[in-house]
């Protein structure tokens, strides 16, 4: 079903070229009107057909868009437990915003004095950035080009050659070479127990750093959740450590901004960075950064220099976002979505819970474990197969790739082929029936395998 609703999709943006083409006049000649009636009819046929049975490959289906893009239908054919897929999945009104605002500076159609994104009234991006504001309770905000341009701007706008900036022993590497490329160090503050960064270990190090080199740390960037573990990290006790020694803190939300409540004054963070394509149900590459007042002026200052030649000036341009930052469907894309995800963090709760339950039903096969703190408090999360699953990748012929093709054959995707003796996957998003249906196929292999489950 969904090849030949991707056909129709497909047929209708054909018709939609035509209709281009031939503005202002209407279709004028009987070569257009001949194959606009033609795509049509087959739009028609083609929707007539569509069944709610699942469709068989008959060998008839489109596979591609064009030369080698093949269509992507993991969404619409698998329950999908990617680590870094789930929360980015878009709403319908996003999938809609892309047909309709692809075109590169479709946003910029009413972009009028003072010339700058965030200005911007129709489609809504003024009002969009003063909710996005308020939602994470911050004094100002922007969109910018995924978590890592807004790691990168904060970088630039605080960081100069040689200034030390700690982050956490399992912090995104975009963090790491954000410090780096602008000449500044970055050092690592340790996850002690159960792969958790606290604030005691973070005092350490900035004091550490001090001995070493006479100069506090510049910025402190910890990860509220991590990539690698999907820990909870004491970022409302960093925050705190990081006031006591007047150090700017940045609060990552990759993995919670758009998908958990998340309040920057309770926290107590001086810049936040958020992933919408990550988090916040938004095409890549998107992102968001956050600040206070006492730092708005800072990384979000407006140049100040004019033309030596030609007296030029740029206006309210901001210099570390160069300008203006996403433009076109992705930005409205993320607007679009907005509404569902200030609803959705109110379910956060409901979302650890699912959580929990799959992790309690995984761990009744013996030999699985989990890498990750116990109970889960994030829905994505670590686990370790050596002693279960990865056994039987030994004497299996398909060795580590038959939990790939296991799961595959139960339509679910999202693990990394090969891996049999430890991954990662994100339950966000799945309802409690794909959840329990998640849990059965894992105990379903297992069982076929011979592996104990209670």
């Amino acid at each position: 079903m969904i090849y030949d609703l991707y056909k129709a999709m497909f047929y209708l943006e054909d018709i939609r070229e035509i209709l281009r083409k031939n503005v202002p006049f209407g279709i004028s000649n009987e070569k257009d009107e001949k194959e606009f009636n033609d795509l049509l009819n087959k739009t028609v046929q083609t929707l007539e057909g569509l069944s709610s049975e699942p469709a068989c490959d008959s060998g008839n289906n489109i596979k591609y868009i064009s030369d080698r893009i093949e269509i992507r239908t993991r969404e619409e054919e698998f329950l999908n437990i990617d680590p870094i897929q789930a929360g980015g999945r878009l709403t319908p009104e996003a999938r809609k915003v892309l047909i309709s605002y692809g075109d590169g500076y479709s946003v910029c159609d009413n972009c009028f004095k003072p010339f700058r994104l965030d200005y911007i009234k129709k489609p809504p991006v003024q009002e969009f950035v003063s909710e996005l504001s308020e939602f994470l309770n911050m004094d100002d905000v922007r969109v910018v080009r995924g978590a890592r341009n807004g790691f990168q701007i904060v970088a630039n706008a605080l960081l100069n050659k040689n200034d030390v900036a700690l982050i956490s022993s399992l912090s995104h590497y975009t963090l790491a070479l954000s410090i780096e490329s602008m000449g500044a160090i970055w050092k690592e503050i340790p996850a002690g127990k159960n792969n958790i960064v606290t604030a005691e270990e973070t005092a350490k190090k900035i004091e550490t750093v001090k001995e070493e080199t006479g100069r506090l740390p510049r910025l402190v960037a910890i990860d509220h959740i991590d990539y690698n573990y999907g820990n909870e990290h004491d970022v409302y006790g960093i925050s705190k450590v990081c006031r006591d020694y007047d150090i700017p803190f940045l609060y990552n939300g990759a993995y919670t901004v758009g998908i958990m409540p998340v309040d920057g004054k309770k926290i107590g963070a001086d810049f936040i960075v958020g992933s919408g394509h990550k988090s916040m149900a938004s095409p890549a590459p998107t992102g968001v950064l956050a600040t206070t007042d006492d730092f708005k002026d800072v990384v979000f200052g407006t140049t100040k220099l004019k033309g030596d030649v030609t007296g030029r000036k740029f206006g309210i341009k901001e210099p570390y976002l160069l300008g203006c930052t996403v433009m076109g469907a992705p930005l409205v894309a993320m607007i679009a979505s907005f509404p569902v995800v200030k609803e959705r963090v109110k379910d956060w709760d409901d979302e650890v819970k699912k959580s929990n339950f799959f992790i309690s039903e995984f761990l009744k096969i013996k030999g699985d474990k989990v890498s990750s703190e116990l109970p889960r408090r994030h829905t994505l999360t670590k686990v370790d197969t050596s002693e279960s699953f990865d056994r039987i990748a030994q004497k299996h012929k398909r060795r580590g790739f038959f939990l790939y093709d296991e799961l595959n054959a139960r339509k679910i995707t999202g693990l990394f082929p090969g891996a049999s003796r430890g991954f990662k996957l994100n339950t966000y998003g799945l309802n409690w029936d794909q959840i329990k249906y998640l849990a059965d196929s894992f105990r379903d292999i297992a069982e076929r395998y011979g592996l104990d489950v209670e």
